[in-house]
């Protein structure tokens, strides 16, 4: 199941860089992960500073 970001996100883009696959981008209000992208790896959830990602 892939990861997906939360309300809490700041738009800060410190997960977009950790994506290996590049399945995170910036959306109208807040950073979005591409569900069919997503590796299910963790990286991008370890780096959050709100603690906006999570596993969907």
């Amino acid at each position: 199941m892939a990861y997906v970001i939360n309300d809490s996100c700041v738009s800060c883009g410190s997960c977009e860089g950790q994506c290996p696959v590049g399945a995170i981008s910036a959306g109208d209000s807040q950073y979005e992960i591409d569900a069919n992208t997503c590796i299910d790896c963790g990286s991008c959830a370890g780096v959050c500073p709100t603690g906006a990602i999570s596993q969907g």
